[in-house]
């Protein structure tokens, strides 16, 4: 996956060194008369679904000469969001210095021309005005101090337009650069926002763990500083940089920190932006009370109004989203009335476009609950439109309002996130044309700004339209350039904090699926197997994607092979399943070995699936309730197998590979019932995180060599939370009597140190972990457990990617024998995976959830007995191993004990 892709997918930052991003108060500290401080960043209202997601880091500007009327005009202008006002003045007071040969004022003025032009994303203008500011000031051959501050301030603004325009690379170069002068000038200041500028690109990069540790160096940094407000300003950019790349925890911290700085310096207006940052990052934590307080108090204390409307509608929409009505009514009177009193300006556009989409997500949450409680009482119920019908009103006229400012301060991409809102109001309202007419006007102007972040938004929106109208190739073909927009975009998932996650699945993830939708629709003289390849390739799309944002960089870098390869070429009696959760429909497609693809449908809500599939995984660890887990699989196993069965059969089939979207991936797909047997009574099953494979490669081509470690008793902070697993003993000496190759690091000489240094050591091509541990979709819930505590996800990854970096032999089997995911989280089988994959090993055996601790050491020995044989495929060996527990123990031939392994990755 490429890692120069700027970022612009649903939180268009705004680079720390120049601007604000959208709902982010404009904080400036104290800037010299003529240089333009930063302001608002230029971001679509679209491309911020959560104020939570916002960043502002200011910038402190070098001192400039102070006898320009005209630079002081343009700094005015610019300051008040009149970009293309201040442009004008700008240029002419670059001509005038030019005439005057004052090559450093002219120097300044391009630097501030530069900012204006990308405020309006008018990035060809932004970089040639830097250019050539930065060719004057380096003309000079001993360039005074003073110069130098210049100088790199001009750097700070190149690395921003590098950034912007998809450079990431480059601009840590320019970076780099700046910091080098400030570091001439001892200004530690500047040496600070070089750095958090390098982390943001690297970010960008997907450099996750680097751009973190810079931030983490910085925050030492900022303790032997004396107070200042750009000490605090810089704290407060740490703080919303930390939220920003998922350690809320620590932006927590060093946003009180900057608080109390403020506090003790007086200063009204950085309190104010600290207690915003301290509402976004308390918001990200979900903790809603908090968060209501601290946009609360930003409100209360910020010295203008538009800082004090920024932090009333970032409450409003968060009291909204955690249903508080009443609340939300009694705050809009005011939002409302104080908008009408702002002058024009970016600030005051994107204010109004984003109440706008709030009072519309507010109205349709109110219809949705008008209508369930209408059919609930057996009433015909109003329809949504109808019910909206107000607040739509009201929307409309705020969008007017914006995009009519947009166009006289010329921001076109304002004023395209403005119009596409709009049109989005028409949609709501099954206005179909009116509302086809300003998306179409709305994509042009993103098209020309090459915005990919809103144009996939408004093709998407094209596609939605189309789709109601009936012009279904319309539609596809409008679907298809969202997704385009989105691919180049992608990089920006690995890099997005936590929350933004929740947006993902609200304004990316229904891209994908509803293209599918349309997709799997035979359509008249179009290829039903080329529609089908792409609707699986868009759903593994969005797994990728999910893998890369857990540990927050590219997973599959590597060299990989397609699943389709794999099965007609290597394993010819294998077949891959793909169940597809849309919103009407389950749609399943599936790749028989040589043959094309096909698929069927069943015609089923989402919801209702979702549900029987979550009482499905609520029973399966119930070991007294067989008959209704027996009863939900059958049901399951209709969908999925029962029609393609006949298929299986005359194909030679034994080998089932699922490709598992949603909810599915909780269940064990080897338990299914048909109504006589089990699944894996007929089938071994494993399950692929995507199309895509390490090249696949049999155990049996060469001798196993086992490092075993495990932990009979957890850390003692522990033992109320996990039991001991005194079978563990018995499990080990189970496999030592297969005659495989092992070593053990039982109890206490089993820590993370003792781990790392065998794994790198010895030539192992198995490692075997017994020992407790959770996998969950986020990281930081996701570990194992050592007699020294537990090792991090991230920690393990590391561990096992150190190996695959020295040694040239991969990890073919990463077994993890007492682990469980996190119960409820669908896509904590992402984190499990993602472990080997990323490391390099082909393939994982873990447990979905705790299983009695004689049964694993039973099914375990059975396993690598049949891996011995060296006679039969990784998928094979863990069949065989769950008909001993199904077949040999009545004890445990529930579903409860031996249908909770699965092997993910490759199951030669």
């Amino acid at each position: 996956m490429s890692r120069r892709h700027s970022l612009r997918y649903l939180i268009a930052l705004a680079l720390s060194t120049l601007l604000t991003a959208f709902l982010c108060s404009a904080v400036q500290s104290s800037s010299p008369s003529g240089v333009i401080a930063p302001a608002q960043a230029k971001i679509s209202p679209q491309s911020a679904p959560s104020p939570s997601t916002c960043i502002d880091v200011t910038l402190c500007t070098p001192t400039l000469l102070a006898d320009s009327s005209r630079m002081q005009q343009g700094k005015a202008l610019y300051e008040s969001g009149k970009f293309a006002d201040a442009i004008a003045v700008l240029q002419q007071a670059v001509q005038r210095y030019q005439r005057q040969g004052d090559s450093l004022r002219q120097a300044i003025a391009l630097s501030n021309l530069s900012l204006a032009h990308q405020q309006l994303g008018q990035w060809n203008e932004a970089n040639q005005a830097i250019t050539e500011s930065l060719r004057l000031l380096r003309s000079g051959e001993k360039p005074e101090i003073r110069n130098l501050s210049f100088l790199a301030h001009a750097l700070e603004i190149q690395g921003n337009v590098q950034l912007e325009t998809g450079q990431a690379e480059q601009a840590i170069a320019i970076w780099q650069q700046a910091e080098l002068v400030y570091k001439r000038l001892n200004d530690a200041n500047g040496i600070a926002k070089s750095q958090i500028n390098q982390a943001q690109a690297l970010r960008v990069l997907g450099y996750y763990r680097r751009a973190l540790t810079m931030l983490t160096e910085l925050r030492q940094t900022f303790q032997t500083q004396p107070d200042s407000i750009a000490k605090a300003v810089e704290l407060r950019s740490l703080g919303n940089a930390l939220r920003l790349v998922g350690d809320p925890e620590q932006s927590y911290a060093i946003l009180q920190q900057a608080l109390t700085l403020a506090k003790r310096l007086q200063s009204a207006q950085e309190i104010s932006t600290i207690l915003f940052g301290l509402g976004n990052t308390a918001r990200s934590q979900q903790n809603t009370q908090a968060a209501i307080t601290f946009y609360q108090n930003a409100a209360t204390s910020a010295p203008t109004a538009i800082n004090k409307i920024q932090a009333q509608i970032n409450l409003f929409s968060l009291l909204i989203d955690t249903n508080q009505q009443s609340t939300a009514q009694s705050l809009l009177p005011d939002i409302q009335t104080q908008l009408e009193t702002l002058p024009s300006s970016q600030s005051s556009i994107y204010a109004r476009i984003r109440l706008a989409q709030s009072l519309m997500k507010w109205q349709q949450i109110k219809a949705e609950q008008r209508i369930k409680t209408d059919e609930t009482n057996g009433q015909l119920p109003l329809s949504a439109s109808s019910v909206s019908e107000s607040a739509a009103k009201s929307a409309a006229k705020l969008l007017s309002t914006a995009i009519q400012h947009a166009r006289i301060l010329g921001d076109r991409r304002a004023e395209s996130g403005a119009i596409g809102s709009l049109g989005s109001v028409y949609e709501q309202t099954g206005q179909w044309q009116d509302a086809q007419k300003l998306t179409q006007q709305a994509l042009n102007l993103a098209q020309g700004l090459n915005a990919p972040d809103l144009s996939y938004r408004w093709h998407w929106q094209l596609g939605r339209l189309l789709k109601q109208q009936g012009n279904i190739t319309g539609a596809i073909a409008a679907y298809d350039a969202a997704v385009g927009d989105l691919r180049s975009l992608r990089g920006d998932l690995v890099a997005v904090n936590r929350e933004v996650q929740f947006s993902f699945r609200e304004s990316v993830e229904p891209v994908y699926r509803e293209s599918v939708e349309l997709l799997v629709q035979t359509q008249a003289g179009e290829s039903t197997e080329q529609n089908l390849d792409k609707a699986r390739q868009r759903i593994e799309a969005l797994q990728l994607a999910e893998l890369d944002n857990f540990f927050r960089e590219a997973c599959l870098d590597t060299r990989t092979v397609l699943l389709d390869k794999v099965v007609d070429q290597d394993n010819p009696t294998a077949a891959i399943i793909y169940p597809i959760i849309l919103p009407n429909q389950l749609d399943v497609i599936v790749k028989l070995p040589k043959r094309s693809l096909h698929h069927h449908t069943i015609k089923i809500p989402k919801q209702d699936v979702e549900h029987l599939l979550q009482q499905l995984q609520q029973n399966l660890t119930e070991l007294d309730a067989t008959d209704t887990v027996q009863t939900l699989s059958q049901q399951v196993y209709r969908w999925l197998i029962e029609p393609i069965e006949p298929d299986l059969d005359r194909q030679g089939v034994n080998t089932l590979v699922f490709v598992l979207d949603g909810a599915f991936r909780s269940i064990p797909m080897a338990g299914l019932y048909t109504g006589q047997h089990y699944l894996v009574e007929k089938y071994a099953v494993a399950l692929s995180i995507g199309l895509q494979l390490l090249p696949p490669k049999a155990l049996v081509r060469e001798p196993l060599n086992v490092l075993a470690a495990g932990l009979v008793e957890p850390p003692l902070q522990f033992q109320q939370q996990f039991p001991p697993l005194p079978e563990i003993k018995s499990e080990f000496n189970l496999i030592a009597k297969t005659g495989i190759a092992t070593q053990q690091l039982l109890d206490q000489a089993f820590t993370s140190q003792a781990l790392a240094a065998k794994v790198n050591s010895v030539g192992f091509n198995v490692v075997h972990l017994a020992t407790h541990g959770q996998f969950s979709s986020q990281a930081k819930d996701t570990f194992i457990l050592a007699a020294d505590g537990p090792i991090n996800v991230t920690q393990l990854d590391s561990l096992l990617r150190s190996r695959s970096q020295s040694r040239s032999t991969a990890i073919e089997l990463l077994v993890l024998s007492a682990c469980q995911t996190a119960e409820g989280d669908d896509r904590a089988i992402l984190g499990l995976a993602g472990v080997a994959v990323k490391a390099g090993a082909r393939s994982t055996l873990a447990s979905l959830w705790q299983i009695d601790d004689r049964s694993t050491a039973i099914l375990i020995g059975e396993f690598y007995r049949e891996l011995a044989s060296r006679q039969v495929t990784k998928a094979e060996a863990l069949r065989r191993a769950q008909l001993v527990l199904l077949k040999n123990y009545p004890n445990y031939d529930r579903p409860g004990y031996w249908a909770a392994y699965v092997l993910v990755g490759n199951w030669l």
